[in-house]
């Protein structure tokens, strides 16, 4: 199966929500219709960045659907946070190769 990171910026919490829900609604939403690996929270240049590592089932076309999924969690994902700059990731020889960059 192969591997994918979705990555996302978070530019700030809405009213109401507690950091730990930024995570939660992330993993949620892929954990929905993939396996996922792992998840961390980074901060890069000031602006946190979480990342989640999913795989997902190789019939059909994974990478569209690695893409939709990782839209799909962005939008879980803005009902507690403002995001901004989502890129999609796929694990190709050892190199993480940029699929979406919006």
């Amino acid at each position: 199966m192969p591997s994918y990171r979705a990555q996302l910026n978070i530019m700030g919490l809405r009213p109401g929500h507690v950091p730990e829900a930024v995570m939660d609604a992330a993993v949620a939403s892929l954990a929905s219709g993939h396996h996922v690996d792992a998840n961390q929270l980074d901060v890069v240049a000031g602006v946190p960045r979480i990342t989640v590592r999913y795989t997902v089932e190789e019939d059909g076309n994974p990478d569209a659907r690695a893409v939709s999924s990782a839209a799909a969690m962005r939008a879980a994902v803005e009902n507690v946070a403002v995001t901004e700059k989502l890129v999609v990731l796929r694990r190709t020889k050892g190199r993480w190769i940029a699929l979406r960059r919006p």
